[in-house]
């Protein structure tokens, strides 16, 4: 997503290629819109990438800067094949967790990188405080939405999608409660279902609409899953939607269902990007106080922020207070959405990307 959003800002002022897997319905090699793109197979993709980059280095041509996202060995491998190019490391979790990567593979790559990209100040804490030796290199760069995907639920640009969305899922006269995200315990659908029992008792016209699978591209029900809907079956008929697995270009369309936008993570979140997309769509936002979610939602400003995050009751609350007044609801969704309208378009984010680049490039090699 963060790829996606940024390449036709970063391409008006750079030679960009991206390197992927290969895909039935494209060609390996491409240029569109000014954008290489160099498709190679998943399987070995890493050894294939790092081929490519060889074939270049034979011919004399350098990337200026590589750009490596979340997976720190690689960098070594890239390294090898392109020795000139600066290196950037971006990281969307705990990639440097002990469990993850030993410590002298962990100071290998932290030497071998110019700088480190990361999420949230938190995901950078993870790494600093265990590698001391990369505290120079790491920035956090926060990430964004797309504002001509992502348009507030009061413009009037799309009302009609709106009326459309929750008649689909006949909702368009009900208090939506919205919910997006992986089907799994860390993320915490099993809490919230708990806290709508409450919310149903005091707010007869609620509805949760649950938009998510148990893995990206996957829709099978696993245990967990038919646990969730022995829950919601619990709750009452018709008090529960769940949508099942949305490809990403369907996403931005169904945050126009909602009336509030709860996530529920329970797991030390790096800083979910549904946040970013909840308040691109107007929405008031409910999270909880767990890894980087705090560091973009400020409490009773531009969300609710939850800090008994395990605690159903504490959700049943936070919800029944924004479904019962709706001007504290409306002034924090219209805050969310000036908050990211202010820095976090990608156009934003291009900005921080680039600054990023140029100080790798500063740096002067040892």
């Amino acid at each position: 997503m963060l790829i996606d959003g940024v390449t036709p800002h970063l391409s008006q002022n750079h030679d960009l290629t991206i390197f992927c897997i290969t895909d039935p319905d494209l060609p390996d090699r491409e240029i569109v819109n000014g954008v290489e793109y160099i498709r190679v197979s998943r399987e070995n993709y890493v050894f294939n990438v790092a081929r490519e980059l060889s074939k270049k280095q034979v011919n004399q041509e350098y990337y200026d800067v590589i750009h490596v996202f979340n997976r720190p060995r690689d960098v070594l491998i890239y390294k090898t094949a392109m020795s000139k190019s600066r290196f950037v490391l971006s990281l969307h979790n705990e990639m440097f967790k002990e469990n993850k990567i030993s410590t002298e593979m962990g100071n290998l790559v932290i030497r071998a990188t110019d700088k480190i990209m990361t999420i949230s100040e938190y995901i950078g804490t993870t790494i600093t405080a265990r590698f001391p030796l990369a505290k120079s290199k790491v920035k956090a760069v926060y990430s964004g939405v797309d504002f001509k995907k992502y348009k507030p639920i009061w413009s009037e640009e799309v009302q009609n999608s709106r009326k459309e969305m929750r008649q689909k899922y006949g909702v368009e006269d009900k208090q939506v409660i919205l919910f997006v995200g992986r089907l799994s315990p860390v993320k915490g659908p099993d809490i919230l279902l708990k806290a709508m029992k409450g919310v149903f008792k005091k707010q007869h016209n609620a509805v949760l609409v649950i938009v998510g699978s148990k893995w990206f591209s996957d829709d099978t029900i696993d245990e967990y899953g038919l646990k969730l809907r022995q829950l919601a079956e619990s709750l009452g008929e018709n008090k529960v939607i769940f949508t099942g697995f949305l490809p990403p270009s369907e996403i931005p369309v169904h945050f126009l269902i909602g009336d509030l936008f709860v996530c529920s993570s329970q797991w030390q979140e790096p800083l979910a990007r549904v946040h970013y997309e909840a308040m691109g769509a107007g929405l008031p936002v409910i999270t909880t106080n767990r890894g980087g979610n705090t560091e973009i939602v400020n409490h009773l400003h531009n969300g609710i922020v939850i800090d008994d995050y395990s605690n159903p009751e504490a959700f049943t609350d936070a919800i029944s207070y924004l479904l019962s007044n709706k001007k504290e609801a409306d002034s924090i969704g219209k805050a969310g959405r000036k908050f990211v309208e202010s820095n976090h378009g990608f156009e934003h984010v291009t900005k921080r990307l680039e600054d990023l680049y140029t100080a790798a490039m500063k740096i002067k090699k040892s």
